[in-house]
């Protein structure tokens, strides 16, 4: 068996080559890692900066979107940059593919439409203010709060606890559920037999006390009076105007203490009843 020292030192280059470039491609997405790390944390530090600054205070919920939102900048570039110095270690001219970036940013814009309109209408939400981080809003059907509005994406965390993710360009219409004050109504059925006004006056005596002992509550609650006549009560409505995400908590307590005291009053709430007739035969 021959052998051909050449043939030798040529396949021990092309192995070292080889090693040396799978080395680069893991030194430079290493390196990647690293910076978007760091870059992370530093945009994290100045919008913290800026929401405990004494100058130029930023609204919390808008710093932590702005926040989000420059991280996935940050995350894309870095990630652009190393894949173009992934193809410079494999022999790759990057310099012509900078250099078409501006005609290959065209025709991704065609290919790529729906990646373009999220983009957009991320930037439109962003700076339309229309939501933030933190927002409890209603979207297409969908609704809890938002933990992260991205460029492209918005994810939205529901009361059980699911993450809805939903591309930008699929938000049209939007429901802000925190922005003012929010609204607290809770409607109280009586039997036909009590006395209208005297339950009122209950519910008055009720509402005045807890709203003496709820700071969220920044009106009422207020009782509207009879708002329907059912098929076996009359109904009563009361209003209140709260804090944000403070309605529902309102609701509930306001609904315990009107049962509690009806039963202490004596004062009927309808339900249905069923009656079983025994027939007895002679």
């Amino acid at each position: 068996m021959d052998f051909n020292l050449k043939d030798f030192n040529l396949d021990t280059n092309l192995l070292v080559s080889i090693l040396t470039s799978i080395l680069q491609v893991i030194l430079i997405l290493f390196i990647s890692g690293i910076v978007i790390a760091v870059a992370k944390k530093l945009i994290t530090r100045f919008f913290d900066g800026r929401k405990e600054s004494k100058f130029n205070r930023m609204d919390g919920a808008k710093a932590d979107t702005l926040a989000s939102t420059a991280k996935s900048v940050a995350k894309y570039v870095i990630y652009f940059i190393a894949a173009i110095s992934i193809l410079e270690v494999f022999g790759v001219d990057t310099k012509g593919i900078i250099a078409a970036a501006g005609i290959g940013a065209i025709a991704i814009g065609f290919a790529a439409q729906n990646l373009v309109e999220d983009i957009i209408t991320g930037f439109f939400i962003l700076f339309e203010d229309q939501f933030s981080v933190g927002d409890y809003i209603a979207v297409g059907g969908i609704d809890g709060t938002v933990e992260e509005l991205g460029l492209r994406i918005t994810k939205i965390r529901g009361f059980d606890g699911s993450l809805n993710i939903i591309p930008n360009r699929q938000i049209e219409i939007v429901t802000n559920k925190i922005r003012g004050n929010m609204r607290a109504k809770v409607d109280v059925g009586i039997a036909y037999e009590e006395d209208v006004d005297r339950a009122m006056s209950v519910i008055n005596k009720i509402a005045e006390e807890y709203k003496g002992e709820n700071e969220d509550i920044i009106e009422g609650p207020t009782v509207l009076g009879v708002s329907n006549l059912g098929s076996s009560d009359v109904v009563i409505s009361i209003v209140a105007k709260t804090k944000p995400m403070s309605q529902w908590g309102v609701e509930r307590e306001l609904r315990r203490r009107i049962k509690n005291t009806f039963d202490k009053e004596n004062i009927e709430i309808p339900y249905q009843k069923q009656v079983i007739y025994n027939k007895k035969e002679d």
